[in-house]
Parts: C-alpha cells; structure tokens; sequence
C-alpha cells in the first residue's frame, strides 16, 4: 500500500503549487482537503477541476483547519503565523511545502537535484544551468520557484499511483528554491547546491534576518555538494558552517584559487572539479559567451557551471549552455538605443540588493527608481552608486525615501520626481529620463522596489517601460528642438 494511502491532508493555497500537490497526493490514496480564502470566479473553476480527481475543496475560509488532518502542505506565500498553520502546529500537525512534499513522492532511481537560492539571481542561474545539463545530453528541467512545480516534474505530469509505476521523465533537475519554500523543507537534500548571495529580503515573511538566512541555509545538507560564492561572506559562512556537506567549491569573480570557480582575464575557469585543482584549471567559457554580459550575470553563470561540474557536465558543454542561454525578460534587458542613450529595462530589481547589481554594470547612469520598498533601506546602495549617476527620475509610493537618500549622498546629482500614477506617468518618466541623459549614457529602470503601488506586477512595470521607450524613439531625438 502507498505510504499516502487514507492519510488526511489539507492542501493550503490553491495556487499552481498547491493544485500540483493535491492532484499528486489524490493520485496515491490520500484523503485531500483544498482550502483557499478566496471564492471567485477562477478558485471555483479550480476547484471544479481538482474535485474530479476526487480532491475535497472548501473555499472561503482559508483559517479553518480541516478536522482530522494529519499534514498540511502550505504553498509558500502562506505566512507560518497565518490561522490555520498556526492551529495545525499548535495541534502537532506536521506543516511541510510543496518541495518537501515532492522529495518524499521521488520514486526509486529518481532524477537528482542541482538546487539554487540565494536573493538575487536565482532564475536566471538555474535557467543556466538547465541549458548546461541539456548540452551535455541529459534530459533537463528548470523547476521549482521558476514556474514548473517539482511534484508535476518528479511524479510525471499530474502524477500516477505510484512514483515507482511513474516513468522517471528526467535525467536531472535543475531546482529553483525560495526562502519560503525552503522554510517548509525538512529533508530534502540536493546532489549539489548553490547559495548564490545573501542581502535582506522578505523580512515581513520571516520575522528577522537571521530566519531568513536559516531558511536558506537548509540547501547545503547533509551529502550535499555546495557551491557557495566566494565573494559572498555569508553565502560562504554558511558552507563552512554546514555539516556533512558532500565537499565545498567556491566561485569568484576574481582568480580562482585551488577549489574554486573564477575568471582568468576574459575567461571562465573551472579549478574545483578538475583531476588536479592544485596544478590544473578547465577553461569553461569567455566572458562574451555570457549575456546580458555584467558583473552579476558572470557570478551566476560561474554558479551554475560549478552545479553543472559537481554533476561531471563536461567544459564544452557549459560553454555551450552559456551560448544558447536565453534570458527572460526585465531581467538588464537592452531596449533600445534613443539619439545615443541606452535604455535598459531591469523591472526584476525589486530591492537594494538586486539594484545595485544591476547599477554596477553601467556608467554614467539615468537611474529610474521607486515603488514599495517594503521596509528595506537604500541609503547604502545610494552612497554605493552616487558616482555613476548622471540622473535619477523618481516615481512610485516610496519615492522620498530614496529623493532623502539622494539628498544625503548624492546631493550634487539632479533628481526629478514623477508623481504621476496614472496610465501614462511611464511616458512622463522615461521622457524625463531622456532629457537628463547624454549620448553614451544609460537610462536603467532598476526601481530597486516593488510594482505594486503602481503596476499589477514587475512584468507590467517592465512592459510599460519598454512601450514608453518604443514611443520615444518613434518620436525621434528628445533633445532635438
């Protein structure tokens, strides 16, 4: 009989990880309950869907915890101190996510993971890495928090009876982790994983730093290979605090020492996992193979070669990867070129950690900012970059508190506020931008806050910029008159 078979579950959140959970949970005997606050339209289709599979489903009351659960499987924007986990753990009833609940179902023989967190970066290095396992001939997926969920990836679409009587479809997972999903994870353990870097993010979710850095912690487990980042204090603090990790590998953006990944002039070298890291380095890539190029893009890419080598993907492959990568958009994405000024839409910069990445890799800088800063402090990231800016263009609910940083650090640099919030204020702000900027310059949208204040999402903002953009070079030179 399946392990699963008559035990009580409640699937909490009816999102695309939680419907993949009840689907697979149903599939192999368990009595599931979905439960979700909301009752619109869209839940009620959903929950259509998941009662034929036999999937009890309660809309409405996303507090209440179903009588008689024996485990809760909450997707990873359910708080821990939301009502019905906290009922579930004041009753002693186990709380697990979706990607602990997917390494449980794996079946004999199943595919291994190459897992990655870390604040910034993630995406775009496990899409990296997929691309790197494929050229070497493996049958790969990125997964996990970059939108396929594992339990749809490891028990073969919406799952059989069995995970043994599911053909295992992959050779080799390349696994996204967020912090939330790896908070609920209590014994997955990955082949070999990365902590690609550590800044304060989803404090509101976690309580403190501290939490939030636990939570990633639990990807180097035990018989875990981990790829840490070297220029990283506590990415590689936690490496070295790790206990029975597999091996330790490091990547850097400067000359790797024996044992670590890292750039030689405008090469990526690989001298970890070699026969002789003491005396020999595999040349894996060029800097030029490596797009959108910039300092924070090499970082992930050594990241997830160093995946792709504990996993022995050969360096011709990694180089080939890296050329085939595609990236997704919002992510530095060059726009266009407008009367000499690029214009570069990172609308994914939604804090200090991942602006300043991106503002590090352009010079002299329009810099478009503003939106939820959700607490965070920019005056560091202010002070970083005060001396690449040419000018910055605020807009956005938040948009004080970095004109207040400005004020402090960067008093000298002209700053114009949009207070616009209407269908067209992105017009208003990238044709503001455009007056401040000179050939050669760069006009970056890195809002270094979230979109909701003015947009339905990141994408929305980055969309939006790139249609104002369009418009302006339809127009033709701003400054022209």
């Amino acid at each position: 009989m399946s392990p699963w078979d008559g035990l009580a579950v409640c699937v909490a959140g009816l999102g695309v990880s939680g419907r993949a959970a009840a689907r697979a949970l149903a599939a192999r005997g368990a009595r599931v309950t979905a439960v979700d606050a909301r009752d619109g339209d869209e839940q009620r289709a959903q929950a259509a869907e998941l009662q034929e599979r036999g999937v009890a489903v309660r809309l409405g009351d996303g507090e209440t915890l179903p009588e008689g659960t024996g485990l809760v499987v909450t997707s990873p924007g359910w708080k821990p101190d939301a009502p019905l986990l906290a009922a579930a753990a004041a009753a002693g009833v186990e709380i697990i996510g979706e990607v602990e609940l997917a390494w449980r179902l794996r079946g004999e023989g199943a595919a291994p993971w190459l897992a990655i967190t870390g604040t910034d970066g993630k995406t775009t290095a496990v899409r990296m890495l997929a691309c790197m396992l494929t050229a070497a001939g493996h049958k790969a997926l990125a997964v996990g928090n970059v939108g396929t969920p594992i339990v749809e990836a490891v028990c073969g679409g919406y799952g059989g009876p069995s995970p043994q009587e599911t053909q295992q479809p992959y050779d080799v997972l390349a696994v996204e982790l967020s912090s939330y999903q790896l908070h609920w994870s209590s014994t997955v353990a990955p082949a070999a994983a990365t902590i690609l870097n550590i800044a304060p993010d989803h404090l509101d979710w976690h309580g403190t730093m501290d939490a939030y850095v636990a939570a990633k912690a639990k990807i180097f487990a035990p018989g875990t290979v981990a790829v840490y980042n070297a220029d990283d204090d506590t990415s590689t603090a936690l490496a070295e605090r790790a206990e029975g990790v597999e091996r330790r590998a490091g990547f850097t953006l400067r000359v790797p020492r024996p044992g670590e990944l890292g750039v030689v002039e405008e090469l990526l070298v690989d001298r970890a996992f070699t026969a002789d890291p003491a005396s020999e380095a595999a040349e894996l890539a060029a800097l030029g193979d490596v797009h959108p190029f910039a300092p924070h893009n090499v970082a992930n890419a050594l990241a997830a070669a160093g995946l792709a080598r504990a996993f022995g993907v050969p360096p011709e492959a990694v180089r080939e990867g890296l050329r085939s990568f595609v990236p997704d958009p919002h992510r530095i994405q060059h726009v266009a070129d407008v009367a000499g000024v690029a214009y570069v839409n990172d609308s994914k910069a939604t804090q200090p950690h991942a602006a300043a990445a991106s503002l590090a890799a352009y010079e002299p800088i329009v810099w478009i900012a503003g939106g939820l800063l959700k607490g965070l402090d920019v005056d560091d990231l202010v002070r970083s970059c005060a001396g690449r800016l040419r000018g910055v263009v605020l807009m956005g609910r938040d948009r004080h508190r970095i004109a207040e940083a400005l004020a402090r650090h960067a008093a000298d640099v002209p700053v114009v506020d949009v207070a616009d919030t209407d269908t067209g204020a992105m017009d208003r702000v990238v044709t503001e931008a455009a007056g401040l900027a000179r050939p050669g310059d760069t006009v970056l949208l890195a809002p270094v806050g979230a979109s909701f204040d003015m947009f339905a999402n990141y994408p929305a903002r980055g969309d939006a910029f790139i249609a104002a953009v369009e418009r302006l070079a339809a127009a033709g030179d701003p400054q022209a008159s």
